[in-house]
């Protein structure tokens, strides 16, 4: 982290530009170098320099003193300059400033310079003022990434004016102006150990002690405090323990969001906040309608984190409204809420539409991230979008070079998953073909064992690279620092193995060795076959159940010596034994609807006639 060290000798400028507050001091031949105050309580700041004269201020409740050219520093009596004004006198002009006028003008600034140069106009400069300017600083430089604040601004004189009435009068700035200068300061990366920051947080903990914070500031310092410090500081706690003493009805939406936040950092002591976060929980079912999108997709990770599933009615109406600002996500917030969505197993067919719409007409346009995020949701949830999976198999073709290792594999696998081959799959898989002969040695051996798995699952058998992935230093690589090899990777390599026999009988290559064979597919995480029809598997059970007689005389899964997996049943004493019979007899189950019989008639037929009954 970038540390700021502010420039030490405030008034070095000979054209110190300030209206009002900030009054223009011009330079003048001093017959002596002035000494630097030595109990000046802004060391950080002030520090002695050769230079053409020194401008020293001395805060005694506010009283203010100017520079006579080689004698020492009086007190102001009378306009000496006429654009001189007194600190004192800022808070007087607050209600002559428009307000919302300012803050608008001030929210249309984009860069620090615009801010400082605006705030340099103004003929006084109230506490809050110059709390939203440092706001507005800390927000245009934090576009550009996490760094810290560049060298022209951290000399311009205007910026050190404001941290320095900051540092000197803490005790004379609202609640609202006092956290909200703590929280630009932090994100700045002012250093930790400045008299500025220590003066600010000094006087916040004293407030915090006296219980004088209302809930607003309470969030926006526990936030502060928690970047500042570390979650388990003790004045945490305190802000905590101070936010459940208050009413929920008394929170903004912007204020539970930001509970949310301070709880999430705290993630460790979750089981003992788990009162206070599901009276949250039942709380915010109350103004989800209100969240923003950002709102909306820092709440559904701050849930994700704290492990809240038992908030199911929060997480569904949440869903219900993410719906609504599908298009006004960043890619980063639908990212992160897609994430939340496949951490809770949420899915819904209005979410699935919104998402189509959204990816087909700016699929080109979309981070890799988000891109990978929309399919790892369609793969988890088995949802065979077509409009979905088309268009990111045109993006990848067209800006393959944008996507990682891993997310390219996230990206492949609903397609042999869900069986489905792409408009362009041609294109798709020679694009496919060449990353991997390229960038092969990059692929984490796990995420590119699933890629080829995915791929031969809808027949585009990967035999250019079997002989790679059965070579001992990859399943060396693959193992890691295991003991052993874990089971899934294990059957997607016996698929592979099998894959090679069975559909590709001109490769020649290395064989797979048996110890990393399976004889079964059933592994306990997740199936590595394509996926049956829960309602209509158990139909067809209960009418072969009522068929043979028993469920004994049945199996599904069952690996033959030919290396396919089929459904075996064996016949019960008084059940004819020819296929075409057998069949016929499903017509007699009284359990079954219509259209089932149907269905069991024809697959019997398909199944029996390759069994010996």
């Amino acid at each position: 982290m970038a540390l700021i060290t502010l420039r030490k000798n405030l008034y070095r400028l000979s054209d110190f530009r300030m209206h009002g507050t900030l009054a223009t001091l011009k330079s003048q031949p001093p017959t002596h170098v002035h000494k630097v105050v030595k109990d000046c309580p802004c060391s950080w700041f002030c520090s002695q320099q050769p230079e053409p004269f020194k401008v020293r201020f001395h805060h005694a409740r506010c009283k203010k003193f100017h520079l006579e050219n080689g004698n020492d520093l009086h007190p102001l009596r009378g306009p000496v300059f006429s654009q001189v004004s007194d600190w004192d006198r800022l808070d007087q002009n607050v209600k002559n400033q428009d307000s919302q006028r300012f803050y608008k003008r001030l929210s249309n600034l984009t860069s620090s310079e615009e801010v400082l140069s605006f705030i340099s106009t103004m003929e006084t400069l109230p506490d809050t003022v110059a709390a939203g300017a440092l706001q507005r600083i800390c927000e245009v430089e934090k576009k550009d990434g996490d760094q810290g604040l560049p060298k022209e601004i951290l000399e311009n004189s205007i910026f050190q004016a404001l941290c320095f009435q900051f540092e000197q009068e803490p005790s004379e700035l609202s609640n609202t102006s006092l956290v909200t200068a703590l929280q630009a300061l932090i994100l700045l990366h002012v250093d930790p150990q400045s008299s500025l920051l220590l003066n600010l947080v000094a006087e916040c903990q004293n407030r915090l002690k006296k219980g004088g914070l209302e809930v607003h500031n309470l969030c926006i310092l526990g936030e502060s405090l928690i970047r500042l410090y570390s979650p388990g500081c003790e004045i945490l706690e305190l802000i905590i323990s101070q936010l459940q003493g208050e009413k929920l009805e008394t929170f903004t939406p912007e204020d539970i969001v930001a509970l949310y936040r301070i709880l999430q950092a705290c993630a460790e002591k979750v089981d003992e906040h788990q009162p206070f976060l599901n009276k949250i929980n039942n709380f915010s079912l109350s103004i989800v309608s209100n969240l923003s999108p950002k709102l909306m997709s820092q709440m559904l990770t701050a849930l994700v984190v704290l492990d809240q599933s038992q908030a199911l009615p929060l997480i569904i109406k949440l869903g219900k409204y993410v719906v609504r600002h599908i298009p006004h996500f960043t890619h980063k917030e639908l990212g992160r809420v897609l994430e939340a969505f496949i951490y809770f197993g949420h899915h819904d067919r209005f979410l699935t539409k919104a998402l189509e719409q959204h990816v087909a007409a700016f699929h080109l346009t979309l981070d890799p991230e988000v891109v990978s995020r929309v399919m790892e949701y369609c793969s988890r949830k088995l949802i065979l979008s077509k409009r979905i999976l088309s268009a990111v198999a045109e993006t990848f073709v067209c800006q393959s070079e944008k996507f990682s290792p891993s997310q390219i594999s996230t990206l492949m696998e609903p397609f042999g998953k869900l069986n489905y081959l792409p408009p362009n799959a041609s294109a798709l898989f020679r694009k496919l073909e060449n990353v991997l002969f390229t960038h092969f040695n990059y692929f984490p051996p796990k995420a590119l064992l699933k890629l080829l798995h995915s791929c031969s699952l809808i027949e585009c058998h990967p035999v250019n690279f079997m002989a790679k992935i059965f070579h001992p230093f990859f399943l060396q690589r693959l193992q890691g620092e295991e003991s052993h090899l874990d089971r899934l990777s294990r059957a997607q390599l016996t698929q592979l193995f099998l894959t090679s026999i069975l559909e590709c009988p001109f490769y020649k290559g290395p064989k797979l060795l048996p110890k990393y064979q399976v004889k079964s597919f059933l592994t306990p995480c997740c199936s590595m076959e394509t996926p049956m029809d829960f309602h209509l598997y158990n139909s067809v059970k209960i009418g072969l159940i009522d068929l043979l007689g028993a469920r004994l005389y049945f199996a599904s899964k069952v690996l033959t010596p030919y290396y396919y997996t089929i459904g075996h049943c064996s016949l019960p004493e008084g059940r004819t034994g020819k296929p075409s019979m057998l069949a016929d007899q499903v017509s007699e189950c009284s359990t079954l609807s219509w259209p089932t019989v149907e269905a069991l008639r024809v697959g019997m037929m398909g199944v029996l006639s390759c069994i010996d009954v």
